[in-house]
């Protein structure tokens, strides 16, 4: 089954989603890449010769001019991968439009630093109704590590009692200090409070309070700090028998020192101020100034490597079990002109509309990407460029 496809963003993710979609024509038939700025769509379709990609204008945050697109070119599906913010005006226009919806982020409102599936869990039974799929949180984390977490609860255990995600990025982009993703989204995420699922609630922390080093495989062991993040809402409540569901992410001194200085100077901060007569958000202004993360990719050296050590019990045994992949900045860049980690979203995002237009990932409603079969989307992975691997039965660390 073929279709067309609409890819929402024009930044380091939709430059890759734009030029795998574009090397998979087998599946994707029309292609447009749309965002608030057009100049930056024609500027990733110019260097796409794979597939002719459309492109136009469109401002995420007004369901309106979403709707007049969608109804311009008829996509079957979008593939947002713009804003968090935008996703529920996103989803509302696809209800409207009866178009299909895929994102990488779930929801995160613009005024409050919190980011929780249940608002766009609400829209289950309106897409259902419709007749419509949506497809949550299929990048890589969230997204590969749901869908990790689905085939290891599939194949290797009979009951998964503790996860750990854990995601190291060990590149050098020749940088002081530079987010890889979203200035804005990535800063507010690091500064909210920690917390993590243990015997039926959650666990609140203090930001960077809990960490140690892990040993990741091709890098060593790095200082990993212990903070929330979206899957673990969907995961602990599509796994129940999962006692303790945690999240690690590595950083560096020197990133960490530099975040420091930018909340104590209060430029982390979402409330408006006013500066020479006008209203302005001292995060957005941070983000205005900061090295954009698309143009990191050039020199970026070294690899990410992103998984999931899973401990439970299969056939009345103790099991552990760790799948994970490393991917290296500099092929990421080689292949799509993206660095790595923009490069391990926009693959998956890929992968998942292959899956629905396959077939496999497409029923009415709401749906994170562990509510799948796992297996073929495993299967693309390797074909696609994020190779994965396992241990069994290994000291998890953690």
């Amino acid at each position: 089954m073929k279709g067309r496809v609409l890819i929402i963003g024009a930044g380091g993710v939709g430059t890759v989603v734009a030029k795998k979609v574009a090397m998979n024509s087998d599946v994707f038939t029309d292609i447009m890449l749309a965002s608030r700025t057009k100049s930056k769509c024609d500027a990733i379709a110019a260097n796409i010769k794979e597939a002719k990609i459309k492109t136009a204008q469109v401002d995420a945050d007004s369901v309106e001019e979403l709707v007049k697109l969608f109804k311009e070119f008829q996509p079957e599906l979008v593939i947002n991968v713009a804003l968090p913010y935008q996703d529920l005006t996103i989803m509302d226009a696809c209800l409207e439009c009866g178009v299909n919806y895929l994102d990488t982020a779930n929801y995160e409102p613009i005024d409050e630093a919190k980011f929780e599936y249940h608002w766009q869990w609400a829209y289950k039974e309106r897409f259902e109704q419709a007749g419509l799929t949506a497809i949550l949180g299929c990048g890589f984390d969230p997204g590969v590590t749901g869908v990790f977490t689905a085939y290891a609860a599939k194949h290797h255990f009979d009951e998964i009692h503790y996860l750990d995600i854990v995601d190291c990025n060990a590149g050098d982009h020749k940088r002081p200090f530079a987010t890889n993703f979203n200035p804005e989204i990535n800063i507010r995420e690091i500064t909210q409070k920690g917390k993590y699922w243990e015997n039926g609630q959650w666990v609140e922390t203090e930001p960077q309070e809990i960490h140690q080093p892990i040993t990741y495989p091709e890098v060593g062991p790095r200082e990993s700090y212990l903070l929330y993040h979206e899957e673990l809402e969907s995961l602990t409540k599509n796994f129940p028998t999962i006692k303790r569901a945690r999240f690690w992410m590595t950083f560096g001194q020197e990133y960490l020192t530099h975040l420091r200085v930018i909340q104590n100077i209060g430029m982390a901060s979402i409330e408006p101020i006013m500066y020479e007569g006008r209203e302005i958000v001292p995060i957005q202004f941070l983000k205005a100034v900061l090295p954009d993360p698309k143009e990191l990719g050039e020199n970026y050296t070294g690899q990410t490597s992103i998984g999931c050590r899973i401990r439970g019990i299969k056939d009345g045994k103790e099991r552990t079990y760790y799948v994970y992949n490393n991917c290296s900045h500099e092929a990421a860049y080689k292949e799509t002109g993206a660095q790595g980690v923009s490069y391990t979203t926009g693959v998956p995002a890929t992968i998942g509309a292959m899956m629905f237009f396959k077939g496999i990932w497409r029923k009415p409603g709401v749906y994170n990407v562990e509510e799948f079969d796992p297996d073929p989307f495993m299967e693309e992975l390797n074909k696609q460029g994020l190779p994965w691997h396992e241990q069994f039965d290994i000291d998890l660390e953690l």
